[in-house]
């Protein structure tokens, strides 16, 4: 099923990006629908688990006849599909030995590693959409470029999947030169030291906090990096327009729209959407004006906001539940991805902006950017439910801690990494430990604790009622408990690996 991957027309990506900003949404959506029906069946035929998986459900695949009949199939997940059955079933044709994979596995955040076999036809499927953007942002067909991959380059995906894109894109001729430190902060500041001048351009790829490490550490070690021509891509990490404006401020880019973006992608099915000149601009547009709640379910939390092409990756929404189709070394149809998310066309994004007041043509217009936007749908992500604290019985989240740790006063004491749980004190009365990490040189004192306290409370105040109710009860008590480390500090901020926003207990886990 291998010749399924691509769809026709998606080598070229000049003539590809031509068609996504000139043809109607509506076009796209018939197509992906189309091609996750002819996965369902594919899977039905071949794909050994999937067959058995229906016949467990008394589902006939004779059912699914058009796509109001696709909801109607039982979706997958993790436990009830992939813990299921042997790496054999799962593959098409129920061969996975003799498969050339390219294997990567989860970071076992929620549980245990679960590993994931690539073909080589999804790295040129990422190909592409990286191509895309590297031209829509970063015009790398008139630049010579560096592109640092800061993301990790171990068995995660992170890291390779990068490269192995980067590589396709780079032998179509592109002056693309790539270089993989991974997440040694010190090699890509040398990197940066020593070949930057001999490009046009730098594009860093990294996860959020640690590129943030890498900008105040260049900072400190002489980079200015207002004179440098660097842009950002970034992936795995969830963060706000005030983390944007942070970069913004640092490295003063000429087309700040064009010269940042964030991905969506997990390891079970690569890189599935990402952030655009328009779904920047619109998520930018909403913080500001304190509107989110216009497009999202939520208003204060800042939901990533990317588009997607159907045809290579097929979402639908279910109870703000986001599910995926999608071909791949372990293929997956209406697979629950676990992630808290909706799908919106971007008609309806534009007639309910503009039904609000909000002109998204008119603010293209003005930022130069009608010739960069696509025609496609647009899908935005929470940080996951499993990523969080719970408190008195309800969810603290990362993101309501991350807004407050990036106030201006704060920023100069900070990096903007922490680590939150929740345990029980020897009175039996739980508290919230939120372990913040220091900037370099900075001492620990009462007065940096307090401050930090008083926004991260502040902000918990603002954004959670049920801490309302819990603080109005139970009075000071109810309040995080903030311990501070110096910057890299092993215990919780050791360099050189993925940071963990919640842990279970005081031993990490």
């Amino acid at each position: 099923m291998n010749n399924l991957l691509l769809p026709r027309g998606y080598k070229n990506a000049e003539l590809l990006h031509k068609k996504l900003n000139s043809t109607d949404e509506n076009v796209f959506f018939r197509r992906g629908q189309q091609r996750a029906l002819a996965l369902f069946h594919a899977m039905s035929r071949e794909v050994p688990a999937y067959k058995d998986f229906l016949k467990k459900h008394d589902f006939s695949p004779r059912s699914v006849k058009s796509i109001k009949d696709f909801k109607n199939i039982p979706p997958i997940n993790k436990d009830n599909y992939l813990r299921e059955y042997p790496k054999e079933m799962l593959c098409w044709g129920g061969e996975f030995g003799h498969g050339r994979w390219v294997i990567s596995t989860t970071s076992g955040s929620t549980g245990k590693p679960y590993y994931f076999p690539r073909e080589h036809l999804q790295d040129e499927q990422y190909a592409i959409s990286a191509e895309l953007y590297l031209r829509n942002n970063f015009q790398i067909q008139n630049k010579t470029t560096l592109y640092i991959v800061a993301f990790p380059m171990g068995a995660w995906i992170g890291g390779l999947f990068t490269y192995e894109a980067l590589k396709i894109v780079s032998d179509k001729g592109y002056d693309l030169s790539i270089i993989t430190p991974g997440i040694h902060k010190q090699e890509v500041l040398s990197a940066i030291v020593q070949l930057g001048d001999s490009f046009d351009q730098i594009i860093i790829g990294a996860y959020a906090p640690f590129l943030k490490d890498i900008l105040d550490d260049g900072m400190r070690q002489g980079i200015d990096w207002k004179k440098l021509k660097v842009g950002f891509v970034f992936s795995a990490e969830a963060f706000t327009e005030k983390f944007r404006d942070y970069i913004f401020k640092v490295t003063e880019p000429t087309k700040p729209l064009l010269q940042s973006l964030n991905h969506y992608g997990t390891v079970d099915l690569g890189t599935m959407a990402h952030e655009t000149p328009e779904s920047i601009l619109i998520r930018r547009t909403l913080v500001h004006e304190h509107k989110l709640d216009l497009l999202f379910p939520e208003s204060k939390r800042q939901a990533t906001f990317a588009q997607f092409d159907p045809n290579l990756f097929f979402f639908e929404e279910e109870s703000h539940s986001l599910f995926c189709s999608a071909y791949s070394g372990l293929p997956l149809l209406r697979y629950d991805l676990k992630d808290y998310g909706g799908v919106i066309s971007r008609n309806k994004v534009h007639q309910t902006l503009k039904n609000s007041g909000i002109n998204v043509e008119k603010l293209l217009n003005e930022s130069n950017m009608s010739g960069v936007t696509w025609n496609l749908p647009f899908v935005y992500i929470y940080e996951r439910n499993d990523f969080s604290v719970s408190y008195y019985a309800f969810l603290i989240y990362p993101d309501m801690v991350r807004r407050a740790l990036q106030s201006d006063e704060l920023q100069e004491f900070l990096t903007g990494k922490f680590t939150m749980l929740s345990d029980y004190n020897a009175e039996g009365r739980q508290e919230l430990f939120i372990h913040v990490e220091l900037s370099h040189g900075v001492e620990e004192s009462k007065n940096i604790s307090n401050l930090v306290k008083a926004d991260v409370h502040k902000s918990l105040l603002e954004e959670s009622s049920e801490y309302r109710e819990v603080h109005n009860t139970m009075g000071e008590v109810a309040q995080p408990v903030i311990k501070l480390w110096k910057y890299e500090n092993s215990t919780h901020f050791k360099p050189g690996t993925k940071q963990k926003w919640v842990i279970k207990n005081e031993k990490g886990n």
